[in-house]
Parts: C-alpha cells; sequence; structure tokens
C-alpha cells in the first residue's frame, strides 16, 4: 500500500510593484530550530526592503540557496538562473580576474533591484545575499569600490567581545586615513566594518590598501590580531581578513539573513554597542531597530 501523501500547496502569483511574482510552498520550514517558514522569511525582507535594496543598488547579487530549509541542501550560485522572469534586471560581465573556477568567462548576473526581486529569490530558497565592493554603472561599466570591508573572523575560543575590540582598533586606525566606518554582526560568528570610500581607487589598491592595514595591525597587537588565514596561527586571535576586496570576491550584504541554524541577520549596528556582551541579532530584532532607531548606514 502506498503511503498518503500530503497534497502540495498550489503556487501563488502575486502582483508587487506591477510585476508578477510566483511563490510556492509557503508554509515550508527554512529553520527549522525555531520553524521560520518561508513566508516569514518572503515577509521579512518585503519589510526590510528600503535598507537592503540600498546595499544592494547596482551590485550583482551571489546567492547561496536553501531549497529545504537551512540543514538541507546548498545551492551556491553566481549566474541568472533559468526561468527568472523576464523583468529580473541582468548584465553579462567578464569574470573578475582572480577566480579559477570562472578565470576567461563571461557571467551573466542578477541585480535585485526592487521588493519584486526580493520575494522572487527569497521564494527560490536564495537565504543569503553577497555582494561585491563594487557596482555596474547603468551602461554596463564596472566601476571602482565605492566601499571597503574588512572581515573580522573569529578563532576558537575568541568570540565577538574580542571582535569588539578589534573592531576598535580598526575603526581608530581608519580615521586616521580620514575614512569613517560602520560596523555589522555577520548573523554567524564574527563582524564587517564598512568604510565608504570615494571609488578613486582601483580594487586591487583598496585591496592593498586594506592588506597592508590589516598586516600593521597585527604587528602592534599580535596577541589578539591576525592578518594571515593559516589556521595554526588564528586560535584566540581574530583574523583581519583583508582579500574580501579583492574584486572576485563578495560579502554577505547587510541586513541579509543568513543560512545558520538560528535566524539571524548581518545587521549594521551603532558603535556605542560595540563591547563586551555583543551578540547576534534575529530578524525581528533587526526590524524593531530600523523602525526606532534608523539605518547606521544613513549615518556614514
Amino acid at each position: 500500500m502506498t503511503p498518503p501523501t500530503t497534497p502540495r500547496e498550489p503556487p501563488q502569483r502575486v502582483r508587487i510593484d506591477g510585476r508578477d511574482v510566483r511563490l510556492t510552498h509557503l508554509d515550508r520550514v527554512l529553520y527549522p530550530s525555531t520553524g521560520m517558514t518561508k513566508a516569514e522569511a518572503i515577509d521579512y525582507v518585503v519589510r526590510v526592503a528600503p535598507a537592503l535594496l540600498a546595499q544592494l543598488h547596482d551590485r550583482p547579487v551571489t546567492r547561496i540557496r536553501f531549497p529545504e530549509g537551512v540543514g538541507g541542501e546548498t545551492f551556491f550560485e553566481k549566474n541568472t538562473p533559468r526561468g527568472a522572469p523576464p523583468w529580473l534586471r541582468r548584465q553579462t560581465l567578464p569574470a573578475a580576474p582572480g577566480n579559477e573556477d570562472d578565470e576567461g568567462k563571461e557571467l551573466d548576473l542578477p541585480f535585485l533591484d526592487d521588493v519584486a526581486s526580493l520575494v522572487w529569490a527569497t521564494n527560490a530558497g536564495a537565504i543569503e545575499l553577497h555582494t561585491p565592493q563594487w557596482t555596474v554603472g547603468p551602461r554596463g561599466g564596472v566601476r571602482n569600490p565605492d566601499r571597503l570591508v574588512i572581515d573580522l573572523d573569529p578563532g576558537a575560543p575568541a568570540g565577538l567581545d574580542e571582535c569588539a575590540r578589534v573592531a576598535h582598533l580598526v575603526a581608530d586606525r581608519l580615521r586616521e586615513d580620514g575614512l569613517s566606518t560602520v560596523p555589522v554582526t555577520s548573523g554567524s560568528k564574527g563582524m564587517q566594518l564598512y568604510a565608504p570610500l570615494p571609488g578613486r581607487r582601483t580594487a586591487m589598491e583598496v585591496r592593498q590598501y586594506a592588506r597592508d592595514l590589516a598586516h600593521e595591525l597585527a604587528a602592534a597587537q599580535p596577541d589578539l590580531v591576525v592578518a594571515v588565514m593559516r589556521k595554526e596561527l588564528r586560535g584566540g586571535k581574530v583574523l583581519l581578513d583583508w582579500s574580501q576586496n579583492h574584486p572576485a570576491k563578495t560579502t554577505i550584504t547587510p541586513y541579509s539573513l543568513r543560512g545558520r541554524e538560528q535566524p539571524a541577520v548581518a545587521a549594521p549596528r551603532w558603535w556605542d554597542e560595540i563591547g563586551p556582551g555583543l551578540t547576534q541579532l534575529p530578524p525581528a530584532d533587526v526590524l524593531d531597530r530600523l523602525e526606532t532607531e534608523g539605518d547606521p548606514f544613513d549615518q556614514a
């Protein structure tokens, strides 16, 4: 006897700002630890859209997809997938040098420009949205980076408390060069610091600047900071990952969800929060903070 199957919820079509978006399996649990469903993830991206879209603006989006939810199979997706809606913005660009997998290729890259695009991506299980530090102009030209990112990655037993200490060291050093910073708790285990740039330096020049800064701080604080990725050197210290400024690299986009056991967000923070006891933030807290406190990037 064949066991009974649960009838599948039929697809729905919704109209968002004049665009048709197909929705499926809205009751699918994406985060088993809390029961958070796809419908709730879509609700989050819709409500956070003004802040999230500002971070995605003119940047191609690499997606990490979790079609069956966190804990299931994962897909890393850079190109625009088959079946993407015709209204989705896309651009063919040569792969950035330095990525062996894409060397010499042309990539068909998608952009998430509006609420409909965010809903489409989330419906496809794209929980994590990753972006480069450079943008693309209206005629398809790749611009110089408009931001610098320093990724703070703690090596156990170091954690967010150590990241907070190092974040202040990095911010103080960047301030000497006239750069303001916004701290972002990553939604995973570490942090990022973002500094707006005027776009005069190439990506490789920005990468070299970040590398020099990381090695300078590692030499000044050898018990706390490391600037190389060798695991045997990272225990109890915070890696300043300067490599995220390479033109072929992407970083988790501020306000994106993360595909970890607990639902959390790459959450922009205020500097007066960055200290002992710092924690990662869940989606509901991020939405509440945006409503009551505003977006730290608006002050950068």
